[in-house]
């Protein structure tokens, strides 16, 4: 069983930065390839930052492309999604997720390719 606690998200203002975190209480968490997703109100989940669980190979939707890096630090069971240069449609519940999948180099984008999720946390960015 995989348990993650998102945190870090926050009110900030247009062009303000967050570093969220991801804690995962797991046996062998660097097994995991890991995820960020998130949600602004009446929309659907949308996939953000990827890493996998080994090489650190990582991925990005476009619409974050430039501003956010995700990293992990496997000794303390963390990721990371350091947000740059937020705007206001960057306004959403942030989702940690993680999964056991494929090989070490990989990542993974869509939500049905992880089994294990975090509550979220809220990031809202006003203008």
């Amino acid at each position: 069983q995989v348990q993650l606690t998102e945190s870090g998200g926050q009110s900030v203002q247009t062009g303000g930065s967050l570093n969220l975190s991801c804690v995962g209480i797991a046996p062998l968490f660097g097994s995991y390839a890991m995820g960020w997703f998130r949600q602004a109100p009446g929309k659907g989940r949308e996939f953000v930052a990827a890493i996998s669980r080994a090489i650190g190979a990582t991925g990005y939707g476009d619409s974050v492309k430039g501003r956010f890096t995700i990293s992990r630090d496997n000794a303390k069971n963390t990721v990371y999604l350091q947000m740059n240069n937020l705007v206001p449609e960057d306004t959403a519940a942030y989702y940690c997720a993680a999964t056991r999948r494929g090989g070490g180099g990989f990542y993974y984008t869509r939500e049905d390719e992880y089994e294990h999720w975090g509550q979220g946390t809220q990031v809202t960015v006003s203008s």
